[in-house]
Order: structure tokens, then C-alpha cells, then sequence
């Protein structure tokens, strides 16, 4: 696990820096906060779920 963690370690400011435009700026910003909006979507529905659930007991 430790050499994933590694790997997935990125520097996003240094990438900022050395972007050739603006439009792979963007799309480093995107990059980085796309795993986070998925995981809250993912928890909001298991939320949403858990909270309408029916129990039939």
C-alpha cells in the first residue's frame, strides 16, 4: 500500500507552474477535486438510502 500512496502523491502546485495553458491548469483542478465530489456523491446516496430505508419486520 505504501508504494501506491507513493505514486498517487502529486505536487499540484509545482504542475501549475510548469502548465503549458490554461486549459491544462483547468484541467489539473478538475483532476484533483474529482475523486472528492465522487466519494460525497457516493456518501450522500448511502445517506439518502440508509435514511428512506423501509424496514419490513
Amino acid at each position: 500500500m505504501k508504494i501506491i500512496s507513493l505514486l498517487q502523491q502529486v505536487n499540484i502546485p509545482e504542475k501549475i507552474k510548469a502548465a503549458p495553458d490554461n486549459g491544462y491548469q483547468t484541467g489539473i483542478i478538475i483532476g484533483s477535486f474529482l475523486p472528492f465530489v465522487v466519494l460525497i456523491g457516493i456518501a450522500y446516496w448511502m445517506y439518502y438510502r440508509a435514511k428512506n430505508r423501509q424496514d419490513y419486520d
